[in-house]
């Protein structure tokens, strides 16, 4: 029979993800097929020889963390957006995910790097991304989590639904004060939206002007009473600039997911409810349930 560590190994190849396996020294101890596809470096490579420099970002980046706390999902470890070079010259960006391993005693013996390609970025519907990087990182970081939480769902698990939320008045303070002034009221919008959000819920930006709720309620009318709070607390952000007030107000629209639908369907309906409220004058949440519009008190 084989042993513990033959059949750990078998089981880490046939991940999906990229796996790789690193000694306190920073050398890796283990490689999958899955990571020898995504960076182009097979086994013989990599293992037990120095870190090649185009895989440094990935393989180092959290090496050196000594102490990785919980994300937001509750699991253990970091999650990172990584530029690497492919062995062909080419980039590769990628989401990784970092973990400590510890032994019986809690004492350090190395880090495990979960990964995959990042390009799934442009097979689900987004806003408008015109910001580069941090908005990137964050439609990344939120994409992750949310493909894990429906196919959690397709398998049996918990209901959820998301709500697409953009701010009525950023494209035109864009406009009419820059982008400066614009990121500046859209944080605002964020911190005051945070202080409804459940303690299972998960938000960050999903395009330029526009912001993804995860949320866990349990039918499509208490989303939509969810949704309701957080415009109403969107409303209360205070924003000024150069003396003048803007008062803040969102449009969203609130899906809930199905059974028989894809992650795709279930953002495009969330999508198509957010334009109607926002062409209806903004100030609206939409649900995808029946199409029915009310507006924040």
């Amino acid at each position: 029979m084989a042993d513990r560590t033959e059949m750990l190994e078998a089981a880490l190849e046939i991940v999906p993800d990229g796996v790789a396996l690193l000694s306190l020294e920073g050398q890796v101890v283990f490689w999958n097929r899955a990571a020898a596809a995504i960076a182009g470096y097979e086994s013989v490579d990599i293992l037990a020889r120095q870190v090649p420099e185009e895989l440094e970002p990935l393989l180092l980046a959290g090496a050196q963390l000594e102490k990785i706390e919980p994300d937001a999902g509750g699991q253990l470890g970091h999650r990172r957006l990584v530029h690497a070079l492919h062995k062909l010259g080419h980039d590769v960006l990628v989401m990784a995910r970092y973990f400590v391993l510890r032994d019986e005693l809690g004492g350090r013996v190395g880090m495990a790097v979960l990964f995959h390609p990042a390009d799934s970025l442009d097979s689900l519907p987004h806003g408008v991304c015109g910001q580069g990087g941090g908005v990137q990182a964050s439609q990344a970081v939120l994409e992750d989590r949310l493909t894990t939480i429906f196919r959690d769902f397709s398998s049996g698990g918990l209901p959820f639904g998301v709500l697409w939320i953009t701010v009525d008045q950023a494209e035109q303070l864009r406009k009419t004060h820059g982008a400066g002034a614009c990121e500046a009221m859209l944080e605002k919008v964020e911190r005051a939206m945070e202080n409804g959000l459940r303690p299972t819920e998960e938000m960050g930006r999903w395009g330029e002007d526009e912001f993804l709720v995860v949320s866990h309620e349990r039918t499509p009318e208490m989303l939509a009473a969810h949704a309701l709070t957080l415009a109403g607390l969107a409303r209360t952000a205070e924003f000024r600039w150069w003396g003048d007030r803007v008062q803040i107000t969102v449009s969203i629209g609130a899906a809930q997911a199905k059974e028989d639908g894809s992650l795709v369907d279930l953002l495009e309906r969330a999508r198509a409810a957010m334009l109607s409220s926002f062409h209806a004058g903004g100030n609206q949440i939409t649900s995808a349930a029946g199409r029915q519009e009310c507006s924040p008190s």
